[in-house]
């Protein structure tokens, strides 16, 4: 594993921090426990009284913060690491990033044996004050990944193990004709895809958006931990500096503890897959509260001659957005969006149609048609095309309003076969997959709950249109079940007042 193999006691980070020109003011990073490493005040502070300028807690040279363009700097530098950008690297700035801190890993470990090309910097020594053990999903083992069935996460983790995998053997074949980087990543190479995932967790778990710089890992800030209501938050000054505040209207005692947002919008499900952990919005660790938001991936249907063309002509993943309404926690009901379930809904037979075109290059596009009119631009907005035709409106929301459903019902019903287990269901609020998982099933299943019975009650009153009415009863569907069980319900109804 080509990470520091020696962990450095967080009683050397204000040696390192001087040797850097990194300032702490009233601050220190100390051991929090369960929570890892956090920030605590050396003194009383406060924002609370008017104040012009809100004290600066830590304060980062640009030079060490990190991303693309200081790895562009740290390439001009080291012409090892410049081949290695050249020939496996430039895909992204978060790759070249991960690549740095390969190399910078590579370096804090090594013990003996073949010294490791590139050349040391700040974030050589950084590394090994900062802990590996990221329980984010995409590390957990097998089966405890079998525990986000049925979630919103269940399909992204995997989708990220892949692209993971996928990547990292791309940079080790292209790094395969470079002898510099053969001991790192050639057949028999220390790196290995583990090390890669952990990378990807620890890029992801610490990276601030910052307002100037853009994302970005900035050594010390990123070592404050989250909280619902923050005191302080991050910025850049005229220097580009990075730089932790105090936020206004806030009032510390000494050893409290510095805490910032880490996203005030994030769902259950995107604090889990970034960071490893839930915030809990009332903090209680055995009623979750409904998911803000969740995302499922959707397909055509099985049956579906024009699916293929359906997803390809769609262009991104096709999925369905579950999200949470309403004035108050308390008073909320459940929405939802899907523009690949309003294409996935129509057919040949109501005017649509697919082309390709040979381009003056030789190379073939595919054209989506609605009705003889090229709509190609506008294939992830077919709610918007049928929106203004009485023929088809009432028909098609039906038919998105059953598959989105039936959807819903299809993920409560595999997170609900899990149940519980030993290690698996509310615990102490210590945290781990059992009982991340067990969260983030209860939060999602209660926004789906909700999802259904908005859902049934919209196709109750889309059952009353007469258009809808006859085109079931002509056969038009799969959805003419619904109506034969409403057709049941009203004989009972009358049966009942006869």
């Amino acid at each position: 594993m080509p990470r520091p193999e020696t962990q450095l006691s967080i009683a050397s980070l204000p040696a390192w921090a001087f040797l850097n020109e990194i300032s702490f003011v009233d601050v220190q990073v100390r051991s929090r426990g369960r929570k890892g490493y956090g920030l605590v005040c050396d003194r009383k502070l406060t924002t609370q009284q008017d104040t012009f300028d809100l004290p600066t807690l830590i304060t980062v040279p640009r030079g060490l913060v990190l991303n693309a363009s200081s790895v562009e700097d740290y390439a001009k530098e080291d012409r090892n690491f410049r081949q290695l950008v050249d020939a496996a690297g430039k895909k992204s700035s978060r790759a070249d990033v991960l690549l740095f801190l390969l190399v910078q890993t590579a370096l804090a470990s090594a013990k003996g044996g073949p010294s490791p090309a590139g050349i040391s910097t700040p974030w050589t020594g950084y590394l090994q004050f900062l802990s590996w053990n990221l329980s984010v999903p995409a590390r957990w083992d097998e089966d405890d990944r079998k525990l986000l069935a049925g979630t919103s996460l269940e399909s992204a983790v995997e989708a990220k193990l892949r692209a993971l995998a996928d990547e990292f053997e791309c940079i080790r074949e292209a790094a395969s004709t470079l002898p510099a980087w053969e001991h790192l990543l050639g057949p028999a190479g220390s790196a290995a895809l583990h090390d890669w995932i952990a990378l990807d967790a620890l890029y992801w778990s610490r990276c601030l958006d910052l307002p100037k710089s853009g994302v970005s890992m900035v050594p010390c800030i990123d070592m404050v931990n989250h909280a619902r209501r923050p005191s302080a938050y991050y910025e850049e000054n005229g220097k580009n500096e990075a730089m932790l505040l105090l936020a206004p209207g806030v009032d510390m005692q000494e050893d409290d503890e510095v805490t910032i947002s880490y996203g005030a919008d994030k769902s259950a499900a995107e604090m889990l897959f970034v960071y490893g952990f839930i915030d809990c919005e009332d903090g209680s660790t055995t009623a979750p509260a409904p998911a803000s938001r969740a995302v499922f991936p959707i397909a055509p249907l099985p049956d579906d001659p024009l699916g293929r063309a359906k997803t390809a002509a769609f262009g991104t993943a096709p999925s369905v957005t579950v999200h949470r309404a309403g004035p108050t926690a308390a008073e909320w009901t459940a929405e939802w969006t899907s523009p690949f379930a309003h294409l996935m809904c129509v057919n040949e037979e109501d005017g649509l149609g697919f082309r390709v075109r040979q381009n003056t290059d030789g190379t073939r596009q595919l054209r989506v048609f609605w009705r003889d009119e090229d709509v190609t631009d506008r294939a992830a907005d077919f709610e918007g095309l049928t929106r203004h035709l009485p023929d088809l409106r009432a028909v098609l929301r039906l038919r998105v309003v059953t598959v989105v459903q039936e959807l819903c019902r299809t993920q409560l019903a595999r997170m609900r076969a899990l149940g519980t287990g030993p290690g698996v269901g509310p615990g102490d609020g210590d945290g781990g997959p059992g009982e991340y998982a067990w969260r983030l099933r209860c939060a999602e299943s209660r926004l789906l709950d909700m999802a259904v019975e908005t859902m049934e009650r919209e196709k109750s009153e889309l059952l009353t249109d007469e258009r809808v009415l006859a085109y079931l009863r002509s056969g038009g569907g799969a959805e003419a079940d619904a109506v034969a069980q409403k057709d049941e319900d009203e004989d009972e109804d009358e049966d009942d007042f006869s």
